[in-house]
């Protein structure tokens, strides 16, 4: 058995490794005060065949008896995750999964079990550092290690780490992740706080996220494995150039097409095109020409946008698509609202309650009941696809969270407003920043149901596009540039300052002045559509 032992904020962190979970690829106990986290990392031996990308998951277990608690109902034992055991998953999943190799199809699951929490050290933001070290000691090829922290501020002051007594004074709550040289992930909360202390509150977390890397260096130099081979299927070039010299005309004419459906349709129908064209020279090869098609789409979308100024939908790079906001839709809600943004499209509604309805949480947090809610679906028409419908996911669970985050500081106390206040946004249409336009029906939909809210609370979704040393960067996203861009970096807030924050990074060397321009240019982009929230 190893110990391994740091500081972070005055107090200590110690990994011990070799002793828990031995049949794992890698296993690690993580403690920090008297919370501790038990993180393992497991790889299947081969490729999974069939798929084109990486079966990677992520299982955060809450154990009630990490304090002292017996769960609640008839059964008296852990069912399925609860939201914030699914929403910690999607914490440690969104900054490691850039950092495989392109390409490794082997199934992964990391599992980080909560065993013991003191309610002053959080578990999720250990188990997402666990979580590093056990794929960075593993046989797993992994770009890490990845460092995370949170920061509060209180008094104007950066607080790395917050209890959660600190956490309660705080006008911020941000959990940053990011490798040594580049931030990975950023999500946050905040009460209408400036973008420059925003950008502050991310860098200062960043110089303590370095030094946690270097502790992690040093796990990993004494007793890290060998890294497996990765098996990456080449293209052969007589197939790549083949299908570049019979695609890429066509290709180009289909991404300048502005209705989504319709150039979807185009790319697929030239997809097939190209499939049935070489067929007899490239037989059993559909997979190679398919990834080909992709690449090609992918290179012209970015060229066109970075050397033309072009956007797929026939934007600039600071344009918002065009709105409507429609409020009272629907007679027998207590309040509604239908934003729509260009093709992207949230009918939210309200639903006013008594004290007594509030939500009662059964958790690890001393936090016992939830006043305020907002849920978010996204059913499969809204693409124009089919799906079975099996309840929300962890994608929808996620962006219902963020824009319930977005709006909570605007909702009235409850001496002020002694009601419990649920919303549900229903996605009709997406082409991009779903998760916004729920924000900004929030709003619609709490004004129609008479909820005196402090300000509107609008939201927009921006993107990066870096070639070389070219940078642009891009308001309101649609599906497309989010798919093959760079950054997904959605900001909500008020005339005022910035209440929410959520951004992944898919590139390394995203500095202070891109992120600062992109702050910017999202606000200038929110105060445009509160304008028409109002």
């Amino acid at each position: 058995m190893e110990i391994f032992t740091t500081e972070v904020a005055d107090r200590k962190m110690v990994v011990e490794t070799g002793k828990l979970a031995q049949l794992a690829n890698g296993s690690i106990l993580i403690r920090y005060g008297e919370t501790a986290v038990l993180v393992t990392a497991v790889a299947s031996k081969k490729p999974r065949e069939g798929v084109d990308f990486l079966p990677l998951t992520v299982d955060y277990e809450e154990k009630l008896y990490a304090v002292g608690k017996i769960p609640g109902g008839f059964i008296k034992r852990e069912g399925k995750p609860s939201e914030k055991a699914i929403l910690s998953a999607r914490v440690i999943d969104r900054p490691i999964r850039p950092l495989f190799p392109k390409g490794f199809r082997n199934d992964i699951q990391i599992v980080a079990t909560v065993l013991s929490v003191d309610q002053n050290n959080t578990p999720d933001i250990l188990a997402l550092n666990g979580a590093s070290i056990a794929l960075c000691i593993s046989d797993i090829p992994f770009d890490g290690p990845v460092g995370a922290v949170s920061v509060g501020m209180i008094d104007d002051k950066f607080v790395i780490n917050p209890t959660v007594e600190q956490v309660e004074k705080s006008k911020l709550y941000l959990v940053v992740a990011g490798t040594k040289d580049a931030i990975l992930m950023v999500e946050a909360g905040a009460e209408e706080i400036t973008e420059d202390k925003m950008l502050d509150a991310i860098l200062f977390g960043h110089e303590e996220i370095k030094k946690i890397i270097e502790f992690q260096e040093e796990i990993i130099e004494k007793i890290g494995k060998p890294k497996m081979e990765v098996e990456i299927e080449e293209i052969e070039e007589d197939l790549e150039k083949a299908v570049r010299d019979f695609a890429t005309p066509k290709l180009l004419e289909a991404i300048k097409i502005f209705d989504k459906q319709e150039r979807e349709d185009c790319i697929d129908k030239i997809s097939e095109q190209t499939q049935l064209h070489l067929q007899d020279q490239f037989p059993e090869k559909e997979k190679q020409i398919s990834d080909v098609i992709y690449t090609i789409i992918k290179e012209e979308v970015r060229n066109m946008i970075s050397n033309e100024g072009i956007r797929p939908d026939g934007r600039t790079s600071d344009q918002i698509r065009p709105i409507s906001c429609e409020v009272g839709i629907l007679p027998r809600t207590h309040g509604s609202g239908l934003f729509t943004r260009g093709q992207t499209q949230a009918l939210t509604v309200a639903t006013l309650g008594a004290l007594g309805d509030v939500q009662i949480l059964d958790g690890l947090g001393i936090e016992e009941s939830k006043r305020y809610m907002h849920h978010y679906n996204f059913p499969p028409f809204c693409t124009g696809e089919t799906r079975v419908i099996r309840g929300p996911g962890r994608r929808e669970i996620g962006h219902g969270a963020l824009a319930e985050r977005a709006l909570e500081p605007m909702i009235p106390s409850e001496e002020d407003f002694p009601y419990t206040i649920r919303l549900v946004s229903e996605i009709l249409s997406s082409n991009g920043s779903s998760s916004m336009a729920s924000v900004c029906g929030s709003t619609l939909a709490l004004m129609d149901a008479g909820v005196p809210i402090k300000a509107p609370v609008a939201g927009v979704a921006m993107g990066l596009i870096k070639q070389d040393d070219k940078v642009t960067i891009l308001t309101d996203i649609q599906g497309m540039e989010d798919f093959l861009g760079d950054m997904d970096f959605k900001v909500a807030g008020t005339a005022k300052g910035i209440t929410a924050v959520q951004m992944d990074i898919k590139i390394d060397g995203i500095s202070r002045e891109i992120l600062q321009d992109a702050l910017e240019q999202a606000k200038r982009g929110r105060l445009y559509q509160a304008f028409y929230l109002i």
